[in-house]
């Protein structure tokens, strides 16, 4: 246990070493500086989704990709399917969200009884 000479000593070191401006508290605002900062950071936008529909959200003419991959966040399964079957399958405007549903619900092994509760959940990451 340090002697009280020791503790002061040890608070003045303390007291020296705070720093000179507060902290700011949870419900203030953030300094101009940290906004600026912030704005001008190059990769901010780097990993902005471009202003396009996303992948789900396409019509099956307009993706790119050959294979296209769908999994059950409830069931962890993944089913892939090639761009020209399902096309073949569903037709070029038929949109890919729910063609994956489609899939899914087409061999889903989650069956509850009930319709809110039935089916698999896509994840078309």
């Amino acid at each position: 246990m340090p002697t009280p000479k020791q503790l002061e000593k040890m608070a003045r070191a303390v007291r020296k070493n705070a720093p000179l401006a507060r902290g700011l508290a949870p419900d203030d605002d953030l300094p101009p500086e940290y906004w600026q900062a912030v704005l001008d950071d190059a990769g901010a936008d780097a990993g902005r989704p471009s202003p396009g529909p996303s992948g789900h959200l396409q019509r099956l003419s307009q993706i790119p990709q050959h294979l296209l991959r769908v999994a059950c966040r409830r069931c962890s399964r993944t089913i892939e399917i090639q761009r020209a079957d399902a096309v073949r399958l569903y037709g070029p405007d038929a949109l890919w969200k729910d063609v994956g549903q489609r899939l899914l619900d087409n061999m889903c092994t989650q069956r509850t009884g009930r319709h809110e509760e039935d089916g698999c959940w896509p994840d078309y990451g």
